[in-house]
């Protein structure tokens, strides 16, 4: 029989998978919300993405169900939402349903609402039909949870008043410090290191997420080199493992080991983004051929996969191909025998773990587990022969893989994800001295500027010319943070003015004035039943923590004080909530380590050939604690302090750390002399 529902005409490529499912789903929206309260019909909430493999389970158990999709459409009004694009309703929903469960949330969420106030009355996650896994079947769970609703109406009312009150003392917005807490640098290196595993890398057990932006924050090293080792040895540790793509490139989503050999396989774009540019910086730093491979290749799957005709950067690839998860990568010994040559084969098999038992259901998932400098001592071959043998197998592996049938790919353009992934690209760009890397950050930037940015507002998703949704703290933050990056790999006005643009937004439509810091959402956005104010990093970083870091760097670079004291702002007001766990605020200890020790502003001005030996001075490493501009003679009407940073005959660099300026410097050697100082 066939369906059609009222996803149908929706952009989400999750919600689209729904749209012809038996349950009569609707979009979050006035027409669903209105008919649940006209009807007294409590709402079944879902929350997925496209990418998510246990949201695929349910569905194909559940919602393609029509035994199922009967029970669901008889007693509860369905909304389906795709986190990506609705990530206030997932906040929200998700910090409910740890409220009500005392457990960890996660996708699918399945959330049941009152109806007249959208307070939620009872919540999970993954449901399977039949009773199995400790949990009830989801039919049976229709039944109760509607003869819940029907015959507790008074508890219910009752319920959602002291709801609300508990949301709001869970939201981790404690009140503004009058002091910036300095100490809590040191504190939380010290939890990081308590809780790294000093065998694999990372922190914690299974499941093990790469948790870039703490990476980020020990990487910066001013609490000694064992910081910077957990990074090395991490990254390291992680490039080696099944986390990451050893055909393609690119890294996995998350481990469900300690060892980072079995991913969930689905590829997320806002991973990839800040990985990229944590390997480029760690090359920066070492010099390791492996963490330059590893940036090299992860950059070339982002443009050949995952960037779209249009400049914009997709979302996600799936977990799942053909209905199986992992099917995609995942390897049997004798379509690698068939496939390579003697000599490639004998070099692969002890490469990528072929000798050991199949890891993946009955097949392999490549990891590293022996180098290619022991298996050449072994074969009795030179390291040039190993690394020439590796290559052309990867390049049959990879003409393989692609007769394969693909794991969908969203194709959804979000602004905050493309932000992290320009940052990244413009990162990896400059330091591997890569110009289509940051060629290809510089399209996705101006896609956003062309496609997203409708009459003076900022939009969070588009997909096939359909700009949607108001944008959200971490589009503005995100993209103010890549700005900035981007305008150090190459220099445009255009790039700053939209920069400065959104910091303008930033503050006038989602500071919290009075109290510091910044809402979610924005002042006139839809009313919903809590408005978030996120400090703590999740899957994604802190908004509160990128845009305290943008900021502070735009303020300080223009000499604009509204910035500078926002981003203070947002510091005291976060203080209270890092006091009790540090280690979980990786983003805004960035931007607290910046609050302490300002970085440098170089400002180079001159004509674009000549300036060119001195910005490569100026690229060649890893220095968190410089912003580096190089402004061609011909730019002007620059804002703020740039103005006075005037081109002369010859380069000219204009230099200023710890609130002073130092004086210009027309030689390079003499600029390079400082550098190294």
């Amino acid at each position: 029989m066939t369906h059609t529902n009222p996803l149908v005409d929706e952009t989400s490529p999750y919600l689209l998978q729904h749209a012809h499912n038996p349950v009569h789903w609707y979009p979050w929206g006035d027409e669903a919300l209105d008919l649940a309260k006209r009807e007294d019909k409590p709402i079944l909430l879902s929350i997925g993405y496209s990418a998510c493999h246990w949201c695929h389970v349910m569905a194909h158990e559940s919602f393609e169900d029509e035994a199922t999709a009967e029970r669901m459409n008889a007693l509860f009004v369905n909304i389906k939402v795709d986190r990506e694009e609705r990530p206030d309703l997932d906040k929200i929903y998700q910090l409910s349903h740890q409220l009500l469960t005392r457990s960890n949330g996660g996708w699918p969420l399945t959330v049941f609402l009152n109806p007249h106030d959208l307070v939620p009355f009872f919540s999970g996650t993954y449901f399977p039909r039949q009773a199995r896994y400790n949990l009830p079947g989801f039919t049976d769970l229709l039944d109760k949870v509607e003869a819940h609703y029907r015959v507790n109406q008074d508890a219910l009312a009752q319920h959602s008043g002291a709801f609300l009150t508990a949301l709001t003392s869970l939201s981790d917005q404690a009140g503004a410090s009058p002091d910036i807490d300095v100490s809590l640098l040191p504190r939380a290196s010290s939890q990081m290191g308590s809780n790294f595993d000093p065998q694999w890398g990372g922190f914690g057990g299974a499941p093990k997420f790469p948790h870039p932006t703490s990476l980020e924050f020990l990487l910066r090293g001013k609490r000694g080199e064992t910081d910077r080792h957990s990074v090395f040895f991490t990254l390291r540790k992680m490039a080696e493992g099944g986390l990451y793509d050893q055909v393609g490139g690119g890294f996995f989503r998350y481990s469900v080991d300690a060892r980072w050999e079995i991913p969930h396989f689905e590829k997320m774009l806002y991973d990839n983004g800040p990985l990229l540019a944590l390997y480029s910086q760690a090359h920066s730093l070492t010099g390791a051929p492996l963490f330059r491979r590893i940036a090299v290749e992860t950059a070339e799957w982002v443009m050949r996969e995952m960037q779209s005709p249009q400049g914009g950067y997709y979302s996600s690839l799936d977990a799942d191909s053909e209905g199986e998860e992992g099917k995609f990568y995942t390897w049997r010994r004798q379509q690698l025998v068939s496939l390579l040559s003697e000599q490639e084969y004998a070099l692969l098999a002890p490469h990528y773990g072929l000798e050991e038992a199949p890891n993946f259901e009955g097949h392999w998932h490549f990891h590293l587990a022996l180098s290619l400098d022991e298996i050449a001592q072994r074969l009795g071959i030179a390291d040039h022969e190993a690394e020439s043998l590796q290559a052309s197998a990867r390049v049959k592996l990879q003409a393989a893989r692609e007769q394969r049938i693909r794991p969908g790919r969203d194709e959804k353009i979000l602004v905050s994800w493309n932000a992290m992934m320009i940052r990244g690209m413009a990162i990896a760009g400059r330091l591997l001295q890569r110009e289509d890397f940051i060629a290809s950050a510089r399209r996705a930037f101006v896609f956003l500027h062309q496609e997203l940015f409708r009459e003076g507002r900022l939009l969070a998703s588009w997909k096939e010319g359909r700009a949607r949704f108001p944008a959200y703290l971490d589009d503005h933050a995100f993209l103010i943070d890549a700005a900035l990056e981007l305008l150090q790999s190459r220099w445009e006005s255009s790039i700053l003015d939209w920069a400065v643009n959104l910091a303008d937004e930033l503050l006038l439509r989602f500071e919290d004035t009075p109290n510091g810091g910044f809402f979610f959402t924005a002042h006139d956005h839809e009313t919903l039943i809590h408005r978030p104010k996120p400090t703590l990093d999740e899957a994604m970083p802190s908004g509160n923590g990128v845009a305290a870091l943008a900021l502070a760097r735009l303020g300080q670079m223009l000499g604009e004080p509204r910035y500078s004291q926002a981003a203070e702002n947002t510091l005291r007001a976060a203080t209270g909530s890092m006091q009790r766990h540090p280690h979980a605020y990786g983003s805004l200890l960035n931007a607290l380590d910046e609050w302490v020790s300002p970085p440098s502003i170089i400002v180079l001005r001159g004509r674009e050939q000549e300036m060119e030996p001195w910005r490569r001075a100026l690229m060649a490493d890893y220095s968190p604690a410089r912003l580096c501009l190089a402004i061609p003679e011909g730019e002007i009407g620059l804002p703020g302090l740039l103005a006075e940073r005037k081109p002369e005959r010859t380069v000219v660099a204009y230099v200023c750390e710890a609130n002073r300026c130092r004086s210009t410097i027309r030689s390079l050697a003499e600029f390079q002399r400082l550098l190294t100082a």
